[in-house]
This record gives C-alpha cells, structure tokens and sequence, in this order.
C-alpha cells in the first residue's frame, strides 16, 4: 500500500537555480467542443502540482476558458518534456482535429500520460507511458468483461500492462498500479470524490509529476509506477482535505495540491524555519 513517504520520494521540489524549463514542461492535448472544462481542470491539477509551464493545445473554446481560469497557461506549441492526452474527449468519436495534435505528439520523445479519450493511442505510443482507465474503459480496451476487471483489479492491471507493453493506473475505490512487473495500491480517497472531473484532475497531476521527471522516466520508465501511484496519493489527499467529511468540487481539491505537496516534502518546516 502506498504511503505518505513513498509519495514523497517521488516530488521533486524545485532547487534554486531551476528555470520554468528545468522544472518541467507538460503538453497537454485534453477537452473538446462537447467537454472543456475537462481541460480547465487538468491544467489547474498541472499548474497546481509544481510543473514550470503547461503548453496547452486544443479548441479555441478550451483555450477561452482555460485562460479565463488560469492565465499563465501558454496557448502555442514548443518544447515539452511530456504530454497528458485524452481527458474530456470520446474515443469512438475523437475529432479530427484532435487526431491530428495526436499524431504531431507522437513524434516527440517524452513519457505520455493517456486518459479516457485516448487510451486506444497506448498501442502506437512507442516511448513510456502510462494510461489511466476506469473499470469499464479497461474492459473496452481489453475486450474483456467489466464485471472481470471489477472482481480482481489487481490482476487486470497487471495484465493490462503486460498485454500494452506499458504503466497502468486502474481507478477505483482502491487505485491499482502496475508495470508488468511490479503492482502498487493506493486507498487515499473519500467516496465523495466519485463526481464529475475527478479524472481530469488526477491527469493533471500525473502529467506534472512526470514532466518533472521526464530524463528520469526516459532513462527507467519504471519509474512511472511509483509516480502514478504518488499521483493517485496526492490527488486523494486532496480530496479529503476539499471535502472535511462532505461534499466537494474538482476546483476544491485542485485547491488543496499544493498544501498536500507540502506537507509530503516538508514544505511547512521549511517555511517555518526560514521566518
């Protein structure tokens, strides 16, 4: 079961003589004209992990309102150390337009991250990646049974992962995470996080974890697995903290990041010492 230092071993805390580059710069291709507040969320999740800039790249109505949200989000192409890719899109129906910023994503050589959207791009990636399905869209991908993937998550994805050839972070209750090889737990949610965008979120936070990590991963994509299950902790931390014990918003938890990230690295202690 993932634990609170596990998790802290896989945050890096920016260093004084880091750069907006050097801390990590994350691509995201999320949202669509049916849903773009998926996109709003991620890169509110991103922004609030700790990543140096987040490049977003999507419908005009996305970028609107992911500007209206969040201004220091950048709106054009250019380097990126990792690219988060299918939140708030749907698969059978993916438009043409988003095809075609996959395909140009594709050709760079950073870790992927691959939400709802975009879990079938997990058999043409050819670098590290890490896809991110729910019960039901595992079994889709799978051709599997979802009643199968719901009675032994743990196993499926284990499979998962051994058939893609790639990281699998399997949401629920209990989010699973494995690599083939090695399978991690994580139990840090409320089941008030059961609600709309909390994918999107978690997304965001993955994606920034591994832009900050992008040399690491590329050298040992293993790595993907404890930053996926780091993701998964921090993200249900948040929402613990969002929702004191009721009800809470995406936006709240987004909120909560940066004070879960801090306690995790010791951020508090720093503060307090330094005044």
């Amino acid at each position: 079961m993932w634990n609170a230092e596990d998790a802290a071993r896989h945050i890096a805390a920016p260093k004084h003589s880091d750069d907006k580059y050097s801390r990590g710069v994350l691509g995201v291709i999320t949202g669509s004209a049916q849903y773009p507040g998926a996109a709003v969320l991620g890169v509110e999740a991103a922004l609030r992990t700790g990543v140096g800039m987040v490049r977003y790249v999507g419908p005009e109505r996305a970028q609107d309102l992911i500007l209206q949200r969040r201004p220091e989000a950048v709106m054009s192409a250019g380097r990126v150390q990792a690219w988060l890719i299918g939140s708030g899109m749907d698969f059978a129906n993916r438009e043409e337009a988003a095809e075609e910023r996959i395909m140009q994503a594709l050709k760079h050589s950073v870790p992927f991250v691959l939400d709802g959207g975009a879990l079938d791009v997990a058999r043409r990636v050819s670098g590290p990646a890490v896809i991110t399905p729910h019960y039901r869209e595992l079994g889709r991908l799978l051709d599997e049974p979802v009643e199968n993937i719901a009675a032994d998550p743990e196993k499926w994805a284990k499979e998962a992962a051994q058939r893609l050839g790639l990281t699998v972070l399997l949401k629920g209750h209990t989010t699973h995470v494995s690599d083939g090889v090695a399978t991690v737990a994580v139990e840090a949610a409320p089941a008030w996080l059961a609600t709309a965008g909390a994918g999107d979120a978690l997304g965001g936070i993955l994606g920034s974890l591994v832009a900050t990590h992008s040399d690491e991963v590329l050298a040992d994509p293993s790595l993907l697995v404890g930053l996926a299950a780091t993701a998964s902790f921090v993200h249900g931390k948040a929402a613990f903290r969002a929702s004191a014990g009721g009800p809470l918003t995406i936006l709240d938890l987004c909120a909560q990041v940066p004070a879960v990230i801090a306690e995790l690295v010791g951020g508090d202690a720093a503060v307090a010492d330094s005044v």
